[in-house]
């Protein structure tokens, strides 16, 4: 008689064809190396710095004309790493070579901001395993919005690898390097 163990049960491994057969419940599932990770809908205020930073970054968008703006798009980096990033920016020569037919992305945006979400597991996913993730797959520059404490933790491509730059707080304004004169006052995104 074969006896079960954790040892001999093999892990699942889940991938983008399984995504396919979840309901569209308003339940935001994503893949990071086949681990299957759950998201419920976020809070009032994780929605509002969304829509903020959309805004300003939408408006110098379409002044500079040198990217555009997404909310929540499906990113397939690979069959087991698929994510649903809060809001991403890309520039316009690249934009195009990026999208599959289905409208997804399929390689690094050049900016990806993740805005926290309650919880240790939700925060330990931005913080660790989506860094560790975007880093790998070469996104330039990786915002991570804390909207209880008023601050943004900014990671940009350093040797090959996003690093921390700087930890912005309320009274601070968030600038970047891929967005020529973009200027913004972290009260306007946390109010």
């Amino acid at each position: 008689m074969a006896v079960t163990t954790e040892a001999n049960i093999a892990k699942v491994r889940w991938t983008a064809s399984d995504l396919e057969l979840f309901p569209d419940d308003n339940t935001r599932y994503e893949i990071i190396d086949g681990e299957l990770l759950v998201t419920r809908a976020p809070h009032y205020k994780h929605q509002n710095v969304i829509r903020n930073l959309t805004t300003e970054l939408t408006v110098w968008s379409r002044y500079s004309r040198l990217g555009q703006v997404v909310i929540t798009p499906r990113v397939i980096f690979a069959d087991s790493d698929n994510v649903i990033p809060d809001l991403v920016w890309v520039s316009q020569g690249r934009l195009a070579n990026i999208l599959d037919n289905q409208g997804h992305f399929t390689a690094a945006p050049d900016l990806v901001v993740e805005v926290l979400s309650e919880g240790v597991d939700q925060e330990r996913r931005d913080r660790e395993l989506k860094l560790k993730l975007y880093s790998i797959q070469g996104v330039l520059e990786y915002w991570i919005v804390d909207w209880r404490k008023m601050s943004i933790q900014v990671y940009r491509r350093e040797n090959a690898a996003l690093v921390l730059v700087a930890t912005l707080f309320e009274n601070d304004d968030i600038t970047s390097p891929l967005l020529p004169d973009f200027i913004c006052k972290l009260t306007e995104i946390f109010e």
